[in-house]
């Protein structure tokens, strides 16, 4: 299949934006360490903090989400909105680089996250304006590939870096000031050639008032979200399938620990992930072209309620590796195809809207499943069983997402 220029330079986006997600979950954290040792933090208070930061990235992006979309909907502003969330998030990364006490960190990691997170809200919503129904499938999923295999080599350059920074006569600081600008540098030369072709071709009429006639608007929206069955129900099933997703990927440093996995472990374990994640996206984009989306999805749906029940009899590093494999053939699978999914069943002139309360489900789940995970660990003094409750989840989405595929939507578009 061949892609338009706009299809391709909406993609390197997701090749870009990656490169700080995976700075993000491997590099950084082990950083924050060290800054969190030199100022006097117990390993609780280490953790405690981090947790801390994400959630508040995390909840102020859920609330500022649709009411952002919706503003973003309005006629010639998508664009503007995206560049500012950009510019936000970039500034921040490299920021982080001369942050240099533990606080000033965590407050910086949480503008860069906003910027970040908020982003791609836009950056999904573009996704109506670049291709056509028929394509997204394939444009969804291609981005999500490029991402995973993309996002390697920023990665790797920033690894020899930071690991060989005695060698090269750096010190930690230095050598994660030169990471972070490399990251940011990687993410924003990957966003120019879609700020050069992006045309916002669909959209609502601007008004004098735009600010509080989006607020009104995305009031409507709420109200009548309900009575849109379809729309309705997949997002209900998306909040509970994307909860078991997000909870799998953020416990797995914790979980590879747990089974006596050192650093080097498991960021290889999370290179395979990546790396066979890549093909995998590929590979179910191209499915979609023979058969239903709502169909594979629900297969990846039913493919992660065993991954699940894997890892609750997990025991050993191989079995830790089997379900990195596992977990990278059919994670960029399942979010590219809930991605293009979503966008088909809303209205186009809506999207940044349709995409912020998306966005909230997948916000509001990431809190209940590591929750969930967490007090089960605690109450039964195993950790497989608290991983291995998140294949409730899995069974709660499919059931909700099978529903919302029978129902009819009837959108009431004011």
């Amino acid at each position: 299949m061949k892609f338009t220029r706009e299809e391709k330079n909406w993609i390197l986006y997701d090749i870009g934006n990656s490169a700080f997600t995976m700075l993000m979950t491997t590099i950084m954290p082990i950083y924050f360490n060290y800054l969190a040792e030199s100022g006097g933090l117990t390993e609780v208070e280490y953790m405690a903090y981090w947790g801390y930061a994400a959630s508040i990235a995390t909840l102020v992006v859920a609330v500022l989400g649709p009411v952002c979309g919706s503003i973003a909907d309005n006629k010639g502003f998508k664009k503007t909105v995206f560049l500012t969330a950009l510019a936000v998030g970039a500034l921040g990364c490299v920021s982080l680089g001369f942050a240099k006490q533990w606080l000033v960190f965590l407050v910086i990691l949480i503008i860069a996250k906003i910027g970040y997170s908020s982003s791609l809200i836009f950056y999904d919503a573009m996704l109506t304006d670049v291709t056509t129904e028929e394509k997204m499938d394939q444009v969804s999923s291609l981005g999500y590939a490029l991402g995973y295999i993309g996002s390697c080599i920023p990665f790797v350059a920033c690894l020899v870096i930071v690991l060989g920074a005695d060698m090269f006569g750096l010190t930690m600081q230095s050598a994660m000031t030169i990471a972070f600008l490399i990251t940011a540098t990687w993410w924003v030369l990957m966003s120019l050639p879609l700020m050069k072709t992006y045309e916002q071709k669909y959209y609502v009429e601007r008004q004098s008032k735009v600010v509080s006639e989006s607020f009104k608007r995305l009031g409507r929206t709420l109200m009548n979200v309900r009575k849109e069955k379809k729309t309705f129900l997949f997002l209900l099933a998306f909040f509970f399938y994307i909860d078991g997703v997000y909870t799998i990927i953020d416990m797995a440093t914790a979980y590879g620990s747990a089974l006596g996995l050192d650093s080097t472990g498991l960021l290889i374990a999370l290179l395979v992930t990546q790396i066979v994640a890549f093909p995998f996206a590929i590979i179910f984009g191209r499915l979609a072209q023979k058969y239903s989306t709502d169909k594979l999805i629900s297969v990846c749906i039913v493919a992660y309620f065993g991954i699940a029940v894997f890892a609750y009899f997990l025991s050993n590093q191989v079995q830790f590796f089997a379900l990195a494999v596992l977990v990278g053939m059919f994670q960029g699978g399942i979010q590219a195809l809930s991605r293009s999914y979503f966008t088909k069943i809303i209205p186009a002139e809506k999207a940044g809207e349709y995409f912020g309360l998306m966005d909230i489900c997948g916000k509001g789940a990431s809190f209940l499943g590591t929750a969930v995970v967490s007090g089960v660990s605690q109450l039964t003094g195993s950790l497989n069983k608290g991983v291995g409750v998140i294949a409730l989840f899995f069974v709660a989405g499919i059931i909700l997402f099978r529903m919302s595929v029978k129902a009819e939507n009837d959108y009431e578009v004011k």
